[in-house]
C-alpha cells in the first residue's frame, strides 16, 4: 500500500476561523436542506453562536436560552427540560448535517455536552491516496496505522486550542472554555482506545461501539483527571500502543479493551496501561446475560463500574500516581493527593499540610477550580472541626462559600466544587439550596464516592436519616476501602435508625482514632447499644480532644443542621455515658432560646 499524507505543518500553525467566517459557516449549515426548517433549531444554534461570538459565552445557561429562545417566562425553572431536549435534539442535527452535507465545509460548529457554549474548529482533513496492495505486509500496516493517527491529533489539538481559546479568553465557564495556559496545572491524562471486536458476530461490534461511547461521557465527569475527547478516541486503531499514544498525544494512561459474544453472555474485558512503561495497572471481565438485560443497561453498567474503579478519589489512577509521582510534576496534583490523604484521617497535621499546599496551588494557578474546590472544603473543617484556626483571616465559614462559588464559576461541571458549594451551602445554614446542587451533581456524576459519602453525610444530619444511609451504602459499595469517615456516619445513622448492632460494628471498622468527633460519635454509638463501659471510655477522649464541644453542645449541634429532636436524643445518649452534657432543663431553655431568635 502506497499512503501520502499532505504535510500538516502550515494547517497546525493555522490562525482560528475568524468571526465572519464562523457566521458564514453558520448560513451554510442553516440553509442546508438537511437542516430541519421547522421546530427552534435554527434559531437556538443562531442564538449560542452570536453570544459566544460577542464574548457573552458566560451568559449561556439553560435560563438565559429559554428566555430567549423559547420564550419562556423570568419564571422558567430547571424542572422545565425544554433547553435540555431541544439542546439533545439539535447536536444529533448537527451531527447528521456533518456526516452528510457538511463533510467538506471548512468550519465545524459544535454544541458539547454539558453545556450550551458553541465551538468552533476546522473541519478540514489531509488527503489520504491509497493504492490496494493485496501483499500488504504488518510493518506498512502498522505504519499506515501511526500516520493515520499522527496529523489527526495534531488536527483535533489545534482545533481545541481554537474553540477554547481563541474566542473565550477570559471567560471562565467550564472545562471547554476555562482553561487558559499557566493559570491550571496539568492533570494526570487518559485516552480511550475504541473497544476491539473480538468476533462472534455483529453485536459484539455494536457493544464495543456502545461501551467504549458510554465511557467517554461516564469518564470525563471526574474532574481529578483529564480526558482526551470523541475525536482522539475514534483516531485511534483499536490495537495502538501504549509508547504511540505516549509519544503521539502526550497521555499518561490507556483504557482499552474487546467486547465477546458467545450466545446470551457477553464478556466485556478491561485494562488500564501506564504509558509510560506499558504495564497494565488494573484489568477486570465484566459477564453479563444478554437474555436478562437490555444492551444499554449493559454498556452503562459496565461504563460505571469501570468509571469508578480507576478515576474516583481513592481509585486506581489515584493510587498509581501517589506511588509513583510523575517526575515532570510540579508540586499541584500532590495537592489533591494530600487532601485526599487528609480526608482519610481527619486531622489537624494533615489539614494544615493540605491547607498550605493548597493555598500555594491557587496562587500559582488561579484558575485551576479543583484546588480552589480542595480549599473551600479545608476552611469549612477550620470552622466545623476547629483545626488549625487561623482568626486573622475572618470567618471560616465564609471563605469555604467564598471558594466553593469560585470553584463553581470556573468549572461549573467540577463534581468536587459542586461538592464544595453544597457543604459550605449546608454549613451556612442555606440548606434548600445546598440540596438543590447535591441533587443536580449527583445526576451529573453518580459514581463520585467522595461526593455520595458527603451527600449522604448531609442528607442524614438534616433528619433523613434512611436517605442518608442508602447514599452512604452506595459510596461504601463503590469504594469498599474508601475513608473510615464513611464507616463512622453511616455507624451513626444505624443508631439513628435502631440498628444497634449493625452500628456498633460499623464504628469499629471505622479508623479515625485522632479525628476528635469520630470518639464523640463512638460515644452516642455505644450508649444507644447499652455498652455504657465503652460510651464513657470513648467520651473521655472525646473529652480531652474538645473540651469544648460538649458546654456548648446545642450551638454544635445546631450548626450541623440537626433537627431539635435528634439533637436531644444525642445529647441524652451521652448524658447516659456519665458525660458532662448540659442539664435536661437548659437544654430545652437554650433550644427555646434559639428558636425565637430564629422566628420572624
Amino acid at each position: 500500500m502506497q499512503t501520502s499524507v499532505s504535510p500538516p505543518d502550515d494547517r497546525a500553525e493555522r490562525a482560528c476561523p475568524t468571526h465572519e467566517e464562523v457566521r458564514v459557516q453558520l448560513e451554510r449549515i442553516l440553509s442546508s436542506s438537511e437542516f430541519p426548517s421547522g421546530g427552534r433549531g435554527a434559531a437556538f444554534l443562531k442564538y449560542v453562536t452570536e453570544e459566544a461570538l460577542a464574548g457573552r459565552a458566560h451568559r449561556l445557561k439553560a435560563y438565559s436560552v429559554a428566555i430567549e429562545v423559547f420564550n419562556r417566562s423570568a419564571g422558567f425553572s430547571q424542572d422545565d427540560p425544554v433547553v435540555r431536549i431541544e439542546a439533545g435534539r439539535l447536536r444529533r442535527i448537527i451531527e447528521r448535517y456533518y456526516l452528510i452535507a457538511g463533510q467538506n465545509d471548512p468550519i465545524r460548529i459544535d454544541i458539547p455536552k454539558g453545556g450550551y457554549v458553541p465551538t468552533f474548529t476546522w473541519n478540514d482533513a489531509p488527503t489520504e491516496e491509497t493504492d490496494d496492495d493485496p501483499n500488504e505486509d504488518v510493518i506498512g500496516r502498522r505504519a499506515f496505522a501511526w500516520r493515520r493517527l499522527g496529523w489527526p491529533m495534531l488536527a483535533i489539538l489545534v482545533a481545541f486550542v481554537c474553540a477554547g481559546f481563541g474566542y473565550y479568553a477570559g471567560v471562565l465557564t467550564g472545562p471547554a472554555t476555562g482553561r487558559s495556559v499557566g493559570q491550571i496545572p496539568d492533570e494526570p491524562t487518559l485516552v480511550i482506545v475504541p473497544f476491539a471486536d473480538l468476533g462472534d458476530g455483529p453485536q459484539a461490534a455494536r457493544y464495543a461501539a456502545g461501551v467504549t461511547e458510554e465511557l467517554l461521557t461516564a469518564l470525563p465527569r471526574f474532574k481529578e483527571i483529564t480526558v482526551f475527547g470523541r475525536e482522539t478516541s475514534k483516531a485511534l486503531p483499536p490495537g495502538v500502543e501504549a509508547s504511540q499514544v505516549r509519544e503521539g498525544l502526550g497521555a499518561h494512561y490507556l483504557l482499552a479493551g474487546g467486547v465477546r459474544v458467545a450466545g446470551d453472555k457477553v464478556r466485556v474485558t478491561v485494562r488500564l496501561v501506564d504509558t509510560s512503561n506499558g504495564s497494565i495497572l488494573w484489568s477486570q471481565d465484566y459477564d453479563e446475560d444478554i437474555d436478562t438485560h437490555e444492551l444499554f443497561t449493559i454498556q452503562s453498567d459496565v461504563a460505571s463500574k469501570v468509571a469508578t474503579a480507576i478515576a474516583q478519589p481513592y481509585g486506581i489512577i489515584a493510587k498509581s500516581l501517589a506511588a509513583n509521582p510523575p517526575p515532570d510534576d510540579v508540586g499541584v496534583h500532590d495537592c489533591t493527593l494530600r487532601f485526599y490523604a487528609y480526608r482519610e484521617e481527619l486531622n489537624p497535621e494533615a489539614h494544615l499540610a493540605a491547607r498550605d499546599c493548597l493555598q500555594r496551588a491557587v496562587a500559582r494557578f488561579p484558575a485551576y477550580a479543583t484546588a480552589w474546590s480542595m480549599l473551600s472544603i479545608i476552611h469549612l473543617d477550620e470552622g466545623r472541626f476547629e483545626f488549625n484556626p487561623q482568626s486573622d483571616k475572618g470567618p471560616a465559614l465564609e471563605r469555604a462559600l467564598g471558594s466553593a462559588r469560585r470553584a463553581v464559576s470556573l468549572e461549573p461541571g467540577n463534581s468536587r466544587a459542586l461538592q464544595a458549594l453544597m457543604t459550605a451551602l449546608f454549613f451556612n445554614n442555606e440548606t434548600k439550596e445546598a440540596f438543590e446542587v447535591g441533587e443536580e451533581a449527583l445526576a451529573a456524576n453518580p459514581n463520585d464516592t467522595e461526593f455520595l459519602g458527603e451527600l449522604g453525610t448531609r442528607v442524614a444530619f438534616s433528619g433523613q436519616w434512611e436517605r442518608g444511609g442508602e447514599l452512604l451504602d452506595r459510596a461504601i459499595k463503590l469504594n469498599p476501602g474508601g475513608a473510615g469517615y464513611y464507616f463512622g456516619t453511616r455507624a451513626l445513622i444505624a443508631t439513628m435508625l435502631q440498628h444497634h448492632d449493625k452500628a456498633v460494628r460499623l464504628i469499629r471498622k471505622a479508623d479515625l482514632k485522632k479525628f476528635p468527633l469520630f470518639h464523640g460519635v463512638a460515644a452516642v454509638i455505644y450508649s444507644e447499644a447499652g455498652l455504657l463501659s465503652e460510651a464513657k471510655r470513648e467520651g473521655g477522649v472525646f473529652m480531652k480532644m474538645r473540651p469544648d464541644y460538649l458546654p456548648n453542645i446545642v450551638a454544635e449541634n445546631r450548626k450541623r443542621n440537626l433537627p431539635p429532636k435528634d439533637s436531644l436524643r444525642i445529647i441524652a445518649a451521652l448524658r447516659r455515658a456519665g458525660l458532662p452534657v448540659p442539664s435536661v432543663t437548659d437544654v430545652e431553655a437554650e433550644f427555646r432560646v434559639s428558636d425565637a431568635l430564629d422566628g420572624p
